[in-house]
């Protein structure tokens, strides 16, 4: 199954850009090989830990509390109500835009 990951990114980031978006998708390729972790579970608590540990915290490097990337998830998932699957390249490509950390993958 192919999946256009840039589409879904352009849905809610129009000028999203196709380079960083390429990076994101070569970077997580194995999770996104599979379908039940090429989406990001927002009813998963553990799973909402686990984008903010090693997404945020490890991956993007940020620092900020607890609560505040939480609220970042949080109000991603907002954004992204009313889709089922949310695909986890659009909700890591919200996220490194919301902090402007797109440039880790450039």
């Amino acid at each position: 199954m192919a999946t256009d990951w840039a589409a879904d990114v352009k849905k809610y980031v129009p000028n999203a850009d196709d380079a960083v978006v390429e990076k994101m998708v070569s970077t997580y390729r194995l999770v996104l090989s599979k379908p039940d972790t090429a989406s990001v579970a927002f009813s998963d608590k553990a799973e909402l830990e686990t984008v903010r540990e090693n997404f945020l915290k490890k991956k993007l490097g940020l620092t900020a509390g607890d609560a505040e990337l939480d609220a970042a998830i949080a109000e991603v998932g907002e954004k992204l109500k009313g889709v089922n699957r949310k695909s986890r390249v659009t909700v890591y490509y919200l996220l490194a835009e919301k902090f402007n950390k797109l440039d880790v993958f450039a």
